[in-house]
């Protein structure tokens, strides 16, 4: 791997630390500590809105959201800073270790996904589905339980849990009145399962729950997604590289050609941007899986349905049509001055944590109007059309309803320039993730608590039973 690949892309580094340095000077000095602590006493007293807005469920060490400053760190390093120093080979380690790697350690992990991106087993069950006619994020989730099979042995008989096994089906045992207690360790545990005899020695195939599992994932799920691309296509997926960094092979997998240095660095920050952001709904879905014991492939399966959900994925899709949409930034103005008297929302604008300038958007805007520059008309037309729209925006929304760009509102554009194709924006955004969600998984089930939520009845009680032919 080239340990100096930002070499040949230092106005890229240099971009990154402008939009740093306008991000402070506009932030002013801001405590990092706000709203954390070393470790939480439970339970804790907060307050909860629908969809369990604001509820705290857990502690975490992964990554770290201050919506009102506009900061995001992933395990204290500022996103700044590894978008401009590191790779994403770097801090998907980070993420799911809670350091920065060596050199040595970070040969080593390289080497896992270089052989954990050959899938051979797992593309050829692909290929036997009509994934050309499939929603691409369906096309993943399945390639996803397909990697299970080719990794692990959970689908051999020899893996089947026994019924010694189990045990209570559900916390509805403890009555729903009850104020939750608050008790550091899950009530109900899984007893020591007896060790089954094996001829051989404990395998990486035995345990789809630990660091191997999520190597595999990472390496595994942007293959997928290339292969997705080129069946979609009508054509045949290609084989990993082995000498490609992460970005650039993704890239090549996708594109059917080496990518330049800008290419593959520009790739690589829209990565690195997308591993990690908080308790959102994707995340939240993997670790609600994860908590009832199953393994990180179904958690994993789970955060794509997740991500499929248009409230969720697909922003960035809608935001290119808006661009198109508007036309020329000569209608900018009109544009939006309709939009807004209409009420109606404007794709890649606003966020339900922050009320302040995206940090991800700070770059990616930047970013986008760097590598668009003395492009193809329509490309550039996207991008003058899409600045000026956020012009427009900012002037009207920015003072009074706190409403920016978000990460979404200049990713489309960026993925457009680097040839992908829109249908397969929202994957493309779960192989970045797939780091956050590992790693949240993985922290979560060391000390694992099932999430049992309650809800408000609100319904009738005493209601009198009528036999059908009285109804």
């Amino acid at each position: 791997m080239n340990r100096n690949r930002h070499q040949e892309t230092t106005e890229i580094t240099e971009l990154i630390l402008d939009a740093a340095a306008k991000a402070r000077a506009e932030i002013g000095v801001v405590s990092k500590q706000a709203a954390t602590g070393k470790s939480a006493k439970w339970p804790i007293d907060c307050t909860i809105g629908p969809g369990l807005e604001g509820a705290i469920a857990c502690e975490s060490k992964v990554g770290y959201v201050n919506g009102s400053a506009g900061l995001l760190s992933y395990r204290g390093y500022d996103i700044f800073e590894l978008c401009a120093y590191s790779t994403y080979e770097e801090v998907s380690y980070l993420l799911l270790h809670g350091h920065l790697p060596s050199a040595e350690e970070l040969e080593a992990y390289e080497q896992k996904l270089v052989n954990y991106r050959h899938m051979n087993q797992t593309l050829r069950l692909l290929m036997s589905f009509p994934v050309e006619k499939m929603n691409a994020m369906a096309a993943l989730r399945m390639g996803t339980i397909f990697m299970r099979q080719e990794f692990t042995i959970l689908d051999q008989e020899e893996a089947k849990p026994g019924l010694d096994d189990a045990i209570s089906a559900d916390e509805d045992s403890i009555a729903m009145e009850t104020k939750p207690s608050g008790e550091r360790r899950a009530i109900y545990e899984f007893k020591q399962k007896k060790q089954r005899k094996k001829k051989s020695k404990k395998s990486n195939r035995d345990d789809a729950s630990g660091l191997e599992a999520c190597y595999h994932l990472i390496a595994g799920v942007p293959t997928i997604t290339a292969a997705i691309t080129r069946l979609r296509q009508g054509m045949m997926p290609y084989e990993p590289l082995n000498e490609l960094s992460h970005a650039g092979n993704i890239f090549y997998m996708m594109n059917g050609r080496r990518p330049t240095p800008i290419e593959e660095r520009v790739l690589d920050v829209a990565l690195i941007l997308h591993a990690d952001h908080g308790m959102n709904a994707s995340t939240f879905a993997s670790m609600v899986v994860a908590s009832t014991m199953s393994d990180i492939y179904f958690s994993v399966g789970s955060g794509i349905a997740a991500l499929n959900g248009p409230l969720h994925g697909g922003a960035n899709e809608r935001v290119l049509h808006t661009m198109r949409e508007v036309g020329s930034p000569e209608n900018a103005k009109k544009w939006v001055k309709e939009s807004l008297a209409k009420n109606e929302k404007i794709p890649g604008f606003g966020h339900r944590v922050y009320k302040t300038y995206d940090p991800r958007a700070r770059i990616l805007g930047p970013l986008a109007k760097f590598h668009c520059s003395g492009c193809a008309s329509d490309i550039q037309n996207l991008i003058n059309t899409a600045e000026k729209v956020e012009d427009e925006v900012i002037s009207s929304l920015a003072q009074e309803k706190k409403i920016f760009p978000n990460v979404d509102y200049y990713s489309g554009v960026i993925y457009t320039r680097l040839g992908i194709d829109p249908a397969m924006f929202t994957p493309l955004f779960a192989v970045s993730r797939v780091a956050g969600w590992t790693a949240r998984v993985l922290e979560y089930i060391q000390k694992n608590r099932i999430f049992r939520p309650r809800a408000l009845y609100t319904g009738t009680f005493n209601r009198e039973f009528t036999p059908i032919d009285k109804r």
